[in-house]
């Protein structure tokens, strides 16, 4: 059994992006923690969600300590740096957000934790942040100089399957699309995800599906029942989160020995391939 460390940006994106993946590891007796960046100040207000007198912080925070709960995390910290925003917002400039914070010092905070935990593998982001988010960017950057600092050898990024969705977006009708038009443009980006080439690890999480599920309704200040999220039939639902997607930094360097041909079976391609080959290799 070994630790494993998930490196998050905001309270939420761990019950999107790796939740599944977290779940299977806690039950499979592996020590699972959670590391926040920022409280999430900057998300969406809705009405009516906040008590008198409580901040969307204060509220972000409790609530991934109840996703936490539900996916079996033994243990959450924050490391304290404010929301930047999204890109291209004058929050990017708040010399409290997370997007400012010194590489150096976060790195230090993070590496701290990481030693603490004796941990084995450490998830971060791609280097676009997934979708050009500025404290997902500040997350890989942040993390891969602590897994450097904290001697970790396993380092995963947490992505999305460009080529997987822009398939499903070909398949739909404009009738019939679950993203909108703004998200739609977003997927077509070449910095959304990663090429479906280049991704290490396919983790099927459709067993678990209900939890995952659950950890997002944790999140009930951001993710409302009629969010983009929850408001999917079980159907598009499993479509858009059975499979959380990963890259495998200390795969990348040419050291690791990749399928050949003749390891593919009749009517596999190389990269369904390249997915059975490393199926176990996320946990230890």
């Amino acid at each position: 059994m070994a630790t494993l460390v998930f490196f998050h940006a905001h309270p939420d994106d761990e019950a999107i992006a790796t939740a599944g993946t977290m779940f299977k590891a806690s039950q499979a007796g592996h020590r699972v923690v959670l590391v926040v960046a920022t409280g999430g100040e900057l998300g969406e207000v809705f009405e009516d969600v906040l008590k008198d007198g409580e901040t969307l912080g204060q509220r972000r925070q409790a609530e991934v300590h109840q996703a936490g709960t539900i996916l079996g995390i033994h243990r959450v910290e924050f490391l304290g740096y404010r929301d930047s925003g999204m890109a291209g917002e004058a929050t990017n400039d708040d010399p409290d957000s997370f997007w400012q914070a010194d590489v150096e010092t976060a790195s230090e905070q993070l590496a701290e934790i990481l030693q603490q935990e004796l941990a084995k593998v450490l998830t971060i982001y791609d280097p676009h942040g997934g979708y050009g988010h500025p404290d997902h960017i500040q997350v890989h950057r942040v993390g891969a100089a602590a897994a450097a600092k904290a001697g970790i050898a396993k380092v995963y990024w947490a992505t999305m399957n460009r080529d997987q969705i822009q398939r499903q977006m070909a398949a739909q009708n404009a009738a019939e699309a679950l993203l909108d038009e703004e998200r739609r443009e977003r997927a077509s980006a070449d910095d959304f995800g990663m090429p479906e080439a280049e991704i290490t690890h396919a983790i099927d999480v459709s067993d678990v599906l209900e939890v995952k599920r659950s950890a997002m309704e944790a999140h009930a200040s951001q993710i409302t029942p009629e969010s983009f999220f929850l408001d999917m039939d079980a159907e598009n639902f499993a479509l858009a989160f059975g499979t959380e997607w990963y890259v495998a930094a200390h795969l990348r360097d040419g050291s690791a020995q990749l399928p050949s041909e003749t390891d593919q079976l009749p009517g596999e391609t190389a990269w369904q391939s390249q997915q059975r080959f490393y199926s176990d290799l996320l946990l230890p």
